[in-house]
């Protein structure tokens, strides 16, 4: 690896920084050049930390330089801190976000790399198989939630007449005997739905009367649902 130069002593640095605060003259050019010249090595110092994680030494070298190129452009003296400390901080910051960006990327570029072919001999990919599983589990248990909340809230919430509309109106199946120990009777299902003048007819009112009574019954389970969300 290439050898840098020895850091500057705390009086040849006070110099340098004194002299970049003259701005664009030729002499704040040259000891800005300076102070980013004798950091090398520190930058070389902190890369090598990062060596075992399969990165090119060049590269850390690199992209910590443009660390400290941040440090000497923003370093503040009145701070009363050496501007090694200060730059080292910045040169960490530098390759953690390298590093982190490689690792993104990297992790993107194997969830979307083919990983073998459907039924339609389409590529599929691993992040394919991980959104359908989350979306099929999320789904399933929203649904699972929902309807044991319907089922209690049908007892809770409604009469007997506006229960047996809701359950006719829309094919809601509930199981004649409820489980040992269970509280409400557990939805089993869908069966067929039937009009408001069929139930109507069998119930011997008419048919305003059932979609009054529907109405009111949905929206008494609107209620329940939303206050338990």
């Amino acid at each position: 690896m290439k050898t840098f130069q020895q850091p500057l002593s705390a009086e040849e640095e006070a110099c340098c920084i004194e002299r970049m605060r003259e701005g664009g003259s030729e002499r704040a050019r040259e000891a800005r050049a300076l102070l980013i010249e004798r950091n090398l090595r520190l930058v070389a110092h902190i890369a090598k930390k990062y060596q075992n994680l399969d990165e090119d030494m060049e590269d850390l070298i690199s992209i910590g330089t443009i660390g400290l190129i941040k440090a000497v452009n923003t370093f503040d003296a009145a701070k009363k801190i050496r501007l090694s400390s200060y730059a080292s901080k910045c040169i960490e910051n530098e390759l953690l976000m390298m590093i982190r960006g490689r690792k993104k990327k990297s992790k993107e570029v194997s969830l979307y790399e083919p990983i073998g072919t459907d039924k339609e001999g389409n590529e599929i990919s691993l992040l394919d198989i991980i959104e359908n599983e989350q979306t099929d589990i999320l789904e399933c248990m929203e649904l699972e939630r929902n309807t044991k909340k319907l089922g209690e809230l049908l007892y809770t919430r409604l009469d007997a007449r506006e229960r047996e509309i809701i359950c006719m109106r829309y094919g809601i199946l509930l199981p004649e005997k409820t489980k040992s120990g269970a509280a409400f009777p557990v939805l089993i299902g869908c069966g067929e739905e039937v009009t408001q003048r069929e139930i109507g007819s069998m119930l011997g009112i008419s048919r305003s009367y059932v979609s009054r009574i529907e109405k009111r019954a949905l929206q008494k389970l609107r209620m329940g649902m939303e206050s338990t969300a």
